[in-house]
């Protein structure tokens, strides 16, 4: 079991100005093998909630558990895909995908099994001696992705791996995810600021209010599993983007109007 416990999650940050609350009672549960995105403002806590899931961030009040296991520190069970280029240019794709598995110390004759298949399951095959420099955004991005998947963790964590992509290769790759997800069984957790790509990936989405962070609604994406891009026209589509829209807007607006206040 990979289920995701969030039990009255508060995270307060010292700053100069005195204490910021970045998280603030959060307590929701993600289901062993399910999808879900979050979805929030900029600046309203969603990375530190990720972090604080991922063993990161420690909790100042409330906490976490992973299978009914209290996240003290990082774990190999949990695995993260940052929103930075991750890869590392001086090893190929391949040893990019063992490096974790050599921190790990998975034996020699394994690495090279689950990262043949990780590689594999990422759609890079005929790549594996490229290097980084030789690769486009969404490749690296891929290779990172191959990287946490070769640990085999029960939950994966995503914090934005797309941000700086093109949309038709975010789409692309939103699509490989899913297919990657629903072959895995693996519990997936998913930060992103774009609302269509929420509802194009997950079952279910989480929508969170501006600084101090907190879940104000909760969306069930009640779409087929088979899923492309064309639902986007559906009607279905329209009113569940429309329904996070009008959760998100109100909060969106006050996290602007507050950082242009402070400029």
């Amino acid at each position: 079991m990979s289920e995701i416990e969030v039990d009255g999650l508060r995270v307060v940050f010292d700053a100069p100005a005195g204490p910021v609350v970045a998280v603030d009672g959060v307590s929701e549960r993600v289901e062993s093998g399910s999808f879900v995105s979050l979805v929030g403002p900029s600046g309203c806590g969603k990375s530190t909630l990720l972090a604080a899931i991922a063993g990161l961030q420690a909790a100042t009040e409330g906490g976490v558990a992973v299978g009914g296991v209290p996240v003290t520190g990082p774990d190999r069970g949990i695995g993260v895909v940052f929103q930075e280029d991750s890869t590392l240019p001086w090893r190929t794709v391949t040893d990019n995908v063992r490096f974790a598995l050599q921190i790990a110390g998975v034996s020699r004759a394994e690495q090279r099994t689950r990262a043949r298949e990780a590689i594999e399951l990422v759609g890079l095959q005929g790549f594996e001696r490229a290097y980084p420099s030789t690769l486009s955004g969404g490749m690296r991005q891929r290779v990172a992705l191959a990287r946490t998947l070769a640990l085999r963790p029960g939950v994966v964590l995503m914090d934005e791996p797309f941000a700086a992509l093109d949309q038709q290769t975010r789409i692309f790759l939103g699509a490989e995810v899913r297919d990657i997800w629903r072959r895995s069984n693996q519990t997936v957790l998913f930060v992103t600021h774009d609302i269509s790509e929420a509802i194009l990936l997950s079952q279910r989405i989480w929508v969170m209010s501006y600084r101090p962070g907190r879940i104000i609604d909760v969306v069930d994406v009640d779409l087929p599993d088979e899923r492309d891009p064309a639902v986007v026209s559906t009607p279905r589509f329209n009113e569940l983007h429309n329904r996070v829209w009008a959760s998100l807007r109100d909060e969106s607006m006050r996290g602007f109007r507050q950082r242009e206040g402070a400029t």
